[in-house]
Parts: structure tokens; C-alpha cells; sequence
């Protein structure tokens, strides 16, 4: 289906979804995303692995896809502000529905740790951004507070709805191969995006769309890995930060989703994650953030099966943190504007 007829996913997928007909539907076209076949990368492990592209939703990132959903049940529901504690992506897809939808949106973000291409977006959509001295799991749990006492529908991954919208995403990879995958590589942060593909996994094979369930493996950055460790981390650090959290909110439900599926979560270094980041420029032709090259660097240390079907979920455009991409280049020298000394530079 062409970009510009998809019809976004809750009328894509409205049988799978809790909505019903007189819900408004709050939709920037999202969803539909590509599932690329990734030739260097599959030779590399010796598997068939494709990526899926959540970078090419409207906002750049897999979290339009909750977005719809949350913000449609908002509007239903008579909400007029929607708020948010977010390291970047939420806030940027919360901003865009809100406007959408012509209702207002809050975010908190921890200072200094949010990417400013992400940033940018939420201010540029005319959402009230707060920064607060302290992590993201001190913003959350500021959204849960505030909404107990104000009239504000948190946006959250918490809340349900995001989740039901997510798990669209499996339900678009077996369409587009025919079946599911062997295994499922994903980022993990607050750890809602591996239990929502799970869900979607599990739905999709009850209702007889698929023949078998993947494994599914979540990859945390080492310097934030609570799921991995036993423990909640005070103060994550990493450079992807997407997933620069701390205490994940679906942390339980990712557990379901790593021990029914047979998988496991696992941590890859900051130096793994750029790692892969650039091979995806440079041998796929894919830029992403950084969070979303965990799930290759998940899946380069991770033994796999000869000859199975593999799934990279990578969650975001690469233009959402530019300057992580500047620190992994060198900046061109200046040359004069004579051929010969093109030439030269070129190496001719």
C-alpha cells in the first residue's frame, strides 16, 4: 500500500484495537512503516535479518504509533491537556497529536538529557516543555502525582492505550513477511515497546495469522540496564538516550514477554551502540538514533540460528539526535576552489 493511502493505525487495525465506532480518531497517518531486508548485516550473524523502520513515522519515532491511540481515548474521554515525563521521543509525539487534536500538551524532561532534536520538535509543536533537575523516573512519577490532582490524561506508556496502539507494529511485520519472525531484537527503556510486540505477537497467532511465536530479545544500554541487573538504576547514564531509564515502568510485563517467549533481555555498552549505529549508516544505508542501534548491538553478541528470520526494531529517525552523529564524524577541512586541489582532497 502506497504512504499516502495508509490510513493509520487504528482504522488499519481496528478489529485488534479497543475502540468503537463513535471514538474520534486522532491520526497523523502513522504505522505502515518499512521492513527492510538488511543483506550485510544478515551475512555478518548468518541469519535473515530485516529492520523495521519506526524512524519513518510522522514524528520519527514508534511512538506515534501508542500516540494515536492515547490521544483518540483522551479526546473521547473529554481531556483537554495531555502531559508527559519523556527523554525525547514521547515528547516530540505527544506535542504533534495534541496539536492535532487541538487540545494542549505538558512535558517534563530531565535537563540536560534529552536530545535536542527532540526537544525542538515538542517546542516547534507548541507543547508547555518543563524541565526539571532530575531523571526521567522523577518526571514520571511528577506526571503521576499531577494527574491525581489536576485534570491531565498522562500519555505515558502507563497508560494502556499506548501499548494497545504498539503492538500495531507486530501485526505489521507478519503481514509483511507472511509469518513471524524466529526472534525480535528491540530496545528496551521503560520497557512498554517489548511488551506491546509481544502482545501483538500473541494476538496475531490466536487469531491464526501467524504459525509460531518469536523469541523476543530486549537490549538495554549497559549504563542503564535495571532489567538486566535485578535493580533499579539511580541515575542511568548512556548515549542513547532513549533509553536512558532507570526504574521502566513496564518492567514486569517485559519480564512476561522475555520468559513466555523463551528470549532474554540483555545490556550492550555505549561502544557496542555506536558501533552498530555506524554500521547501519555504512553497510545498510540506515540512520537511526542511537537507542535504536541496541537492538543490533543485541543482536551481534547474541548467537543466533543458522539460516532463521531475525527482526531488528530500530525505534527512531537518526535525526533526532544530531549531535551524536556529529561526534562520530569528522568535520570536512577546507580546501580552495581549484580542481587540482579537489582533486587532491579527493584523493585522485
Amino acid at each position: 500500500m502506497r504512504k499516502e493511502t495508509w490510513p493509520g493505525v487504528i482504522e488499519r487495525y481496528r478489529a485488534f484495537l479497543p475502540v468503537d465506532a463513535a471514538m474520534p480518531i486522532v491520526s497523523l497517518g502513522e504505522g505502515g512503516t518499512p521492513l527492510r531486508h538488511a543483506p550485510r548485516l544478515s551475512s555478518r550473524v548468518g541469519a535473515d535479518v530485516y529492520l523495521k523502520l519506526e524512524g519513518s513515522n510522522p514524528t520519527g519515532s514508534f511512538k506515534d504509533r501508542g500516540m494515536t491511540m492515547a490521544v483518540s481515548q483522551a479526546v473521547a474521554q473529554g481531556s483537554r491537556t495531555i502531559i508527559c515525563a519523556s527523554t525525547g521521543n514521547t515528547s516530540a509525539s505527544a506535542a504533534a497529536y495534541a496539536a492535532a487534536a487541538g487540545i494542549d500538551a505538558v512535558v517534563l524532561i530531565p535537563s540536560g538529557h534529552i536530545a535536542l532534536g527532540k526537544l525542538a520538535q515538542a517546542l516547534v509543536y507548541g507543547a508547555r516543555v518543563i524541565q526539571i533537575d532530575g531523571n526521567f523516573d522523577e518526571g514520571l512519577h511528577l506526571v503521576r502525582t499531577l494527574a491525581e490532582s489536576y485534570p491531565l490524561t498522562i500519555v505515558n506508556s502507563i497508560n494502556p492505550y499506548r501499548l494497545q496502539g504498539q503492538k500495531t507494529g507486530a501485526f505489521e511485520v507478519i503481514d509483511e513477511l507472511g509469518f513471524a519472525p524466529d526472534a525480535q531484537f528491540i530496545p528496551v527503556g521503560n520497557a512498554g515497546n517489548i511488551s506491546a510486540y509481544w502482545l501483538g505477537y500473541r494476538e496475531y497467532y490466536e487469531a491464526g495469522f501467524a504459525q509460531q511465536l518469536p523469541k523476543m530479545y530486549g537490549v538495554q544500554a549497559a549504563g542503564a540496564a535495571p532489567i538486566v541487573t535485578g535493580a533499579v538504576v539511580p541515575q542511568p547514564e548512556t548515549v542513547a538516550t532513549a533509553i536512558r531509564i532507570g526504574n521502566p515502568a513496564s518492567w514486569s510485563l517485559a519480564l512476561a514477554a522475555r520468559d513466555e517467549s523463551g528470549g532474554a533481555i540483555t545490556a550492550v555498552s555505549d561502544e557496542e551502540i555506536l558501533q552498530a549505529y555506524i554500521l547501519l549508516a555504512r553497510e545498510e544505508a540506515v540512520f537511526c538514533e542511537p537507542a535504536s542501534a541496541a537492538s543490533v548491538a543485541g543482536l551481534l553478541k547474541t548467537p543466533v540460528s543458522p539460516g532463521s528470520s531475525i527482526v531488528c526494531v530500530l525505534t527512531g529517525n537518526g535525526l533526532k539526535d544530531p549531535d551524536t552523529a556529529v561526534s562520530q564524524v569528522q568535520v570536512p577541512k577546507v580546501v580552495g576552489t581549484s580542481m587540482k586541489e579537489v582533486a587532491e582532497a579527493i584523493g585522485l
